[in-house]
């Protein structure tokens, strides 16, 4: 699932999950960095009106976190800048199907991301 700067996504971008983001993986904080590029859990908190629905994901040594415009959740072990966890137990089409309405309507998705 992806998280883009973008202001509006294509028909094609079914994966995308939110758009008009304040943040990208080049703006990411150094120390949350750092936590990503270990093979610890992550979980990645989505909330948008009142409905949440977790992922649970892995970093990887290997993430470069450098990409100016998106911020990628990935469920295979694939790495590029854009990607900030990998081998995650949820991909877009796996979310909670209303939180997903409430995104489609327009509504403010908030993003958590916890290294424990």
């Amino acid at each position: 699932m992806e998280l883009t700067k973008e202001p509006s996504l294509t028909p094609a971008g079914d994966c995308i999950i939110g758009v008009e983001c304040e943040k990208a993986c080049a703006d990411l904080d150094n120390r949350l960095k750092d936590s990503l590029r270990n093979e610890k859990g992550i979980i990645i908190t989505l909330e948008c009106n009142g409905i949440k629905d977790i992922v649970r994901a892995y970093g990887h040594p290997e993430l470069t976190l450098t990409d100016p415009t998106s911020l990628v959740i990935r469920r295979s072990s694939f790495i590029c800048p854009r990607t900030i966890c990998v081998r995650a137990d949820k991909a877009a089409a796996d979310l909670d199907r209303n939180l997903i309405k409430e995104l489609r309507k327009g509504g403010k998705l908030t993003v958590e991301l916890s290294c424990p």
